[in-house]
């Protein structure tokens, strides 16, 4: 348990005492600061106060006490992390394919959270005042490569602020169906959760979100496919995966979008039967997080990650350069 005391200034006065305690205690978001304050941990002059709306006063004195973090309900497991990054702070683990970042209905175990949970256990400090770690950006399940994890509130709420202000930097690496052209662009068109299908993610024209995606070809192998970097201005669901479908340009392997146009393409091109196998085999979307760049939210050092392709990948375009 942890014990906070600090003072309010003339310059606080008529202010939200959440406002104030977020600029005192930098450490902890907004929202847990309401939560400990709804929850009777803080004090004021002596006071127990519940109320995140009350209006500082000039010379307040706070004292703010801080549980230990309650146990996380997912339960640890062992299981394998390629680490690339770690300090008391946080950590950058290269996620494989096939491996769910968060326990969820069918997924309860066997998840990055899982072992996240047993290879940092005492070190961290807790989420939103639960011991579990805090996962900044997600991957979807079959996507591999890098994904930054927070160890403790401080650290957690600065990375968040970085993502939410684009300040983290993702690049990705795709194999996409296709000779992609012009060779470099930015696609641009809000995404919104399909009416027709709720597990699908389509370009509207209409609200949605913002999502805005640079790509450029690092190589081509003439109609039939392309291996295409993504920088991610925005961080939306399935962005790239429907972002590339939108130009026609879809994710080899992926089981979503574009399924049903690969048998005319592959006609229409006339692709050749090996490489055509090879492209229709390949078991998820060819996706990968490759370089993942950003200020650290503690020391301010800038740290800049990459990650090859992982080994399907490689192969893959192995028999693409051959054909």
């Amino acid at each position: 348990m942890e014990t906070f005391t600090v003072k309010a200034s003339d310059s606080d006065k008529g202010q939200r005492l959440d406002k104030v305690l977020a600029f005192l205690l930098p450490q902890y978001s907004r929202s847990r600061l309401q939560a400990l304050v709804e929850d009777g941990h803080l004090r004021i002059n002596g006071t127990t106060c519940d109320a995140s709306s009350y209006k500082v006063k000039p010379d307040d004195v706070f004292e703010l006490t801080v549980p230990p973090a309650e146990d996380a309900t997912p339960k640890p497991q062992h299981i394998a992390l390629e680490i690339v990054y770690e300090d008391k702070d946080m950590l950058v683990i290269n996620k494989p394919a096939g491996m769910v970042v968060h326990p969820a209905a069918g997924n309860h175990d066997g998840t990055l959270v899982n072992a996240l949970l047993a290879y940092c256990g005492d070190e961290l400090s807790g989420i939103g005042g639960v011991k579990r770690p805090g996962i900044v950006h997600r991957l979807d399940k079959e996507t591999s490569g890098l994904i930054a994890v927070a160890k403790n509130d401080a650290a957690h709420k600065g990375l968040s602020e970085q993502l939410s202000s684009r300040k983290l930097k993702r690049v990705y690496q795709a194999i996409v169906w296709g000779n992609v052209t012009p060779p470099q662009g930015r696609i641009e068109g809000n995404l919104i959760r399909s009416k027709d299908d709720r597990k699908k993610i389509t370009v509207t024209t209409e609200g949605g979100k913002e999502a805005v995606t640079d790509y450029k070809v690092l190589e081509s192998f003439g109609l039939y496919a392309s291996l295409v970097e993504c920088r991610l201005q925005t961080g939306r669901t399935h962005q790239i995966r429907v972002h590339m479908a939108s130009i026609r340009h879809w994710l080899v392997g992926d089981p979503v979008y574009g399924k049903s146009a690969i048998p005319r393409f592959l006609k229409l091109h006339k692709t050749p039967e090996k490489t055509g196998a090879a492209l229709m085999a390949f078991p998820r979307q060819a996706l990968h997080a490759a370089q993942l760049e950003f200020i650290h939210p503690i020391s301010e050092n800038k740290i800049s990650l990459t990650a090859d392709l992982p080994e399907d990948m490689k192969s893959l375009l192995k028999l693409l350069r051959k054909s």
